[in-house]
């Protein structure tokens, strides 16, 4: 089921997130009772061509590929497409304009001005057009106070499917230290606001998570959250197998990352 029509059944969209160029761990991951696996190629070790054996092993398990990609940038965000994403989450959207951009670059003409040339992707899909339409979503990130000073603007920009908080670099702007800073009132408010903004403008709000924040994050009202990594499931379960063999203390995880 594609991200668009969760949204339209009023679901809300639980994810993973892939940081390590492994197929095999993208295959784990997209085998989970998720909505979709977002490879990342802006912080995740990923370049071009683990990025299409990614995609290629969360959609064969039968999943939803998305990626972050590096930057709001048309042959970043054509590639990824082209790769075999389903959709792009876009870092660092802090204005209309570069709302606008993300959604150009994305969409097909007359919607927007990406180039065609849907290598990977058109594979699978000979009416690859057709459906990039009906499909392919477009997600600015906002995790800056510059996007939430113009969130009312980027989210009246046409194109856009939903909104994707980034916590730790929103809490950096905000002047708090990177994560989920839950009871930071400047924190709190700037989640508060955005999902209202989100509600009045239709548009789904997004957001960074773990497991055990993900019932907050629903009931605070946000339909796509991204739960966990594969390099954080590493860490955290090997520290959890040598902490209960050195009777250690193994941290929970505050962040994906």
């Amino acid at each position: 089921m594609s991200l668009r029509q969760v949204w339209a059944d009023d679901g809300t969209a639980i994810g993973l997130w892939i940081q390590l160029p492994s197929p095999i761990t993208a295959e784990i991951a997209g085998r989970q009772p998720v909505a979709y696996v977002c490879v990342d190629t802006q912080h995740g070790v990923n370049d071009p061509m683990s990025s299409v054996d990614l995609f290629t092993a969360i959609e064969l398990a039968g999943n939803v590929p998305i990626a972050r990609v590096p930057w709001n940038e048309p042959g970043v965000i054509g590639k990824a497409l082209d790769a075999g994403a389903h959709g792009v989450i876009v870092p660092m959207v802090n204005t209309r304009t570069q709302a606008d951009a993300a959604v150009e670059a994305a969409r097909y003409a007359p919607a927007g001005s990406r180039s065609w040339g849907p290598m990977i992707a058109g594979l699978r899909r000979p009416d690859y057009q057709r459906w990039a339409h009906d499909h392919v979503t477009v997600i600015p990130m906002i995790e800056t106070v510059q996007a939430l000073a113009n969130l009312d603007e980027i989210l009246e920009c046409p194109g856009i499917d939903a909104v994707y908080v980034g916590p730790a670099d929103l809490s950096i702007s905000l002047g708090l230290p990177p994560g989920n800073n839950d009871g930071e009132p400047a924190f709190d408010d700037a989640l508060a606001r955005i999902v209202d903004a989100c509600e009045r403008h239709e548009v789904v709000a997004g957001i960074h998570a773990t497991g055990a924040l993900a019932r907050r994050r629903r009931e605070q009202g946000f339909r796509m959250i991204t739960v966990g990594s594969d390099a954080l499931a590493v860490r955290s379960g090997l520290e959890r197998e040598v902490a209960a063999a050195t009777d250690g203390d193994a941290a929970e995880p505050t962040s994906m990352y």
